[in-house]
């Protein structure tokens, strides 16, 4: 019998050749799992950014952007407006403890309620909302439940230690220390736009003339106008909003001594100790906007506070602004520094905005690619000699003097993207730092038609160039360094759920972590060390439809049914099917799926649902005796994973080039298949392996053909089980117990 080691695993996903010819160590699928320093990986974990909440159940709202609205009087009463122009079902309220849910539209209507209270209502009409009776004398936080269009960093305070700032569809929050909280005082911005207008945000720091101090300031875009070429100017156009670390107030940009200003930018930009803003929206005194895509217009060499900066050439007071326009109609999409230089993406092409040291002209534009630039604003993340963005032809990779495709093992998968007209906005991307990682998340083309919001993310190592995909929904990428150390007090987890090692970095107090938002307005914390996810969903409603059947409204919920439906655990429900975890079997909207089974109790709002990942891995087709014109016989193979506590996996095969299921079509010919089971516990009649790291445990295969692939996943059993869906894996290695057998055909 021969024996053929594969390992370590370094190549990822591989599409770009036949399954029979691609690397020994690559996959054809590589779902909900990655590639990391010579193994493979379960795909990374979740935990909420929040702390200090009184109880579990109120832990995923501390990690969701919030409105303080008020507080009650003495009798528990209150009323008021919520402000803003979104109201809808799938808000939320909470008064100490007490979550309150709208449920349902329409005229002051009541709301679920954990806590009994006479009167909760809520208008979806106007915003309106009534409290009689609620825990007297504590503050009214209002959730929004809006999709997280933005985050980013204010670039002041201690080190690895600065301001978290979010942004939903139409509010600014920063991060308290425990919990997300709408920002500012006196006058703050309400933006208009929708769920594809994404902010810009970008810090300026510098010494301002006028004021004789060193200034810092946030510049804020959603680059919404509601007619961008023409009139009329609506209300709804949103400006430039700064902050200066404790107010917002408007920032407009007059060019012109007859008041023509710049009414936003998609780019905004600190460079060369000048503002620079990309592809604006200018407004004149008519009053007519016009989208001057391909601009750069720029401050002078100073502070962008002085009321003259961004006055141009000729103008009473100029100081040294002005604009540059790039030759080409082309539009800008994307910018990002390589060390001191500014590289430009349009959107077939790539550009470098060059430093000239001539305050006439103090910049000029070099084209680096004719054909390659950037669709995705947000796509491009940059590094230390590079810069990678998502193009209309691939993943792009710009090193400053050239633009070429880094995607060559999944040459296809660009072209998967859900819809390229309106989809391609949504991509966002971000380097993880703790695990060589680059993550992008957009929206695919298998994605239920119903919904709007991400359902992928693609991973790549940047260290040996391998690929994979995530399910998740996320809608915005960012950094944050203010978590706090982790108390056992806040742990949300079961303990046979908690997997993390004690020095696990991302619950260190002040490292640099990866967070992404959601559609639902939550904030989580990217955890390669977490084998699970958040709860990060909120369940609006439960209705058991049927004697078998619940209906569970969940807005823009991006869940998918089917052969490959998601799983997902119920939280916090209080009913009798907390902790248990459901298959999706149907979606009937963007709001609404169903799950089998039945609950007792009944359901007053504040419960929250885990997407539950299935890891799925396919081999290549693997035949060590290709080259030799030979089948094979395949006796077993021997894995190397770690140890872990309940793990266990399904190992299927399928022969011959075919997805002919050994499994499924074995044990239905009467032959005896065994269960396929890969255990990552230790067996229990090897009392050594309960000290071991690394254990090596077989399954059987027997069986004859011209190639053999393997799929690595969990069944609905595994699945529905968290002791096991819940547990980390990791697979070092393979050793396949391999004999030639005869001539094809033969």
């Amino acid at each position: 019998m021969d024996r053929f080691f594969i390992g370590p695993l370094n190549t990822g996903l591989q599409l770009d050749l036949k399954p029979w010819l691609i690397a020994d160590d690559a996959f054809t699928t590589l779902q909900n799992a990655y590639v990391f320093r010579g193994r493979v990986r379960k795909r990374f974990g979740q935990t909420l950014t929040g702390s200090g909440y009184p109880n579990i159940t109120l832990a995923p709202l501390y990690s969701r952007v919030a409105i303080e609205v008020g507080t009650t009087d003495g009798g528990g009463d209150l009323s008021g407006n919520v402000g803003g122009a979104i109201w809808e079902v799938g808000q939320i309220f909470v008064i100490g403890t007490a979550i309150y849910t709208v449920y349902q539209p329409g005229v002051a209507m009541p709301m679920l309620a954990t806590v009994a209270t006479p009167t909760a209502t809520y208008d979806t009409t106007n915003g309106n909302f009534v409290f009689v009776g609620a825990p007297p004398g504590q503050q009214v936080y209002f959730y929004p439940a809006q999709p997280i269009m933005g985050l980013t960093q204010y670039g002041v305070g201690p080190i690895n230690n600065q301001p978290a700032f979010a942004f939903d569809t139409q509010y600014a929050y920063m991060f308290n220390g425990s919990y997300w909280i709408r920002s500012g005082s006196g006058v703050t911005p309400i933006w208009h736009g929708n769920d594809t207008n994404f902010f810009w945000a970008s810090t300026w720091g510098g010494f301002d003339v006028g004021s004789g101090l060193f200034e810092t300031a946030l510049f804020v875009s959603n680059f919404q106008v509601t007619n961008p070429n023409g009139v009329p100017v609506a209300a709804t156009d949103d400006p430039i909003w700064m902050y200066n670390g404790s107010t917002w107030a408007t920032y407009i940009p007059t060019f012109l001594t007859n008041g023509s200003f710049v009414q936003t930018a998609l780019i905004i930009l600190n460079f060369r100790n000048r503002l620079i803003l990309l592809n604006t929206i200018e407004t004149n005194t008519t009053p007519l906007n016009y989208n001057f895509v391909n601009r750069c217009r720029y401050s002078a060499d100073g502070s962008p506070f002085d009321p003259n900066t961004w006055l141009e050439k000729g103008q009473t007071g100029y100081v040294g602004g002005g604009y540059i326009d790039a030759p080409t109609k082309e539009m800008i999409v994307g910018a990002e520094f390589i060390k001191d230089r500014l590289i430009v993406f349009f959107e077939r092409s790539t550009w470098e905005l060059a430093f000239t040291g001539n305050d006439i002209l103090p910049f000029t534009w070099f084209q680096l690619n004719t054909e390659l630039g950037s669709e995705s604003t947000f796509s491009s993340i940059p590094f230390d000699k590079e810069i990678l963005a998502i193009g209309n032809t691939g993943v792009h990779s710009c090193n400053g003097s050239n633009v070429r495709r880094i995607d060559d093992k999944i040459p296809d998968e660009v072209f998967n993207f859900k819809d390229p007209q309106s989809d391609t906005v949504r991509i966002q991307g971000i380097r993880d730092y703790y695990v060589e990682m680059a993550y992008w998340t957009f929206c695919s083309y298998n994605e239920n038609a119903m919904n709007t919001f991400p359902n992928q993310v693609l991973v790549y190592n940047y260290k040996n160039g391998a690929w994979a995909l995530n399910d998740d929904c996320i809608t915005a990428f960012g950094y944050f360094e203010q978590a706090t150390g982790l108390l056992w007090e806040n742990v949300i987890w079961q303990w046979n759920e908690w997997l993390d090692p004690w020095n696990s970095d991302v619950h260190s107090p002040n490292s640099r972590q990866v967070i992404a938002g959601n559609q639902q307005g939550f904030i989580f914390i990217i955890d390669a060390d977490q084998s699970a996810n958040a709860p990060v969903m909120s369940i609006t409603n439960m209705v058991q439809t049927s004697a078998d059947i619940i209906t569970l409204t969940i807005i823009n919920h991006t869940l998918n049914n089917g052969d490959y439906g998601d799983f997902i655990q119920i939280r916090n429900s209080f009913t009798s099917i907390d902790g248990a975890i459901f298959k999706v079997i149907g979606v009937t909207d963007a709001n609404n799926v169903t799950v089998g089974g039945t609950f007792t109790g009944t359901y007053n709002g504040g419960g929250n649902v885990v997407r539950v990942s299935n890891i799925q891995i396919a081999s290549k087709q693997w035949n060590p005796y290709v080259s030799k014109d030979r089948n094979f016989y395949l006796q077993r193979i021997d894995f190397c994973v770690d140890r872990t506590v309940n793990g266990q996996l399904t190992i299927d095969y399928y022969p011959s080039s075919t997805t002919v299921s050994m499994i499924t079509d074995g044990t239905d010919t009467g032959a005896l298949m065994g269960n396929n089971i890969l255990e990552t516990n230790p067996y229990a009649l090897v009392p050594l392996e309960s000290f071991q790291d690394r254990l090596w445990h077989p399954i059987y295969f027997q069986t004859e053909a011209e190639s053999i692939q393997i799929y690595i996943y969990m069944t609905d059993a595994q699945m529905t089980n968290g002791a096991i869906a819940f547990e980390q894996f990791t697979l070092e290695g393979l050793i396949l117990y391999t004999q030639p057998t005869s001539q094809r055909l033969q």
